[in-house]
């Protein structure tokens, strides 16, 4: 059973790592603003935006959406690949269309 003040903090929970995934995804494309010094700022915010985003979501996928975001912002021209955004759709909307489905077959 679930208790309505889970339920509030759990759906606060998904908007705080929406606005946060978004204002990060904003920052990593924030290096298109600047030719040739950006990519320099890339090498300084792939760890950074790795470790973070590997804080956000625990296990598995914050695991490996923090080894993609790292190499997304490494790699050049690839900043405008939204990874935090992503990771949240996968998390909070993919996997729980998997989870229901699991439940019907039961």
């Amino acid at each position: 059973m679930i208790l309505q003040s889970d339920a509030i903090s759990n759906l606060s929970h998904k908007q705080r790592n929406l606005f946060i995934g978004i204002i990060f995804d904003l920052i990593g494309m924030l290096t298109y603003l600047v030719p040739f010094l950006g990519e320099f700022a890339d090498t300084i915010w792939a760890p950074v935006s790795g470790i973070i985003l590997a804080y956000m979501y625990k296990g598995m996928i914050g695991k490996v959406g923090g080894i993609l975001e790292f190499l997304e912002e490494l790699l050049p021209f690839t900043d405008f690949i939204p990874t935090f955004t992503l990771t949240w759709i996968y998390t909070y909307i993919i996997k729980n269309q998997e989870n229901e489905n699991l439940k019907e077959l039961r």
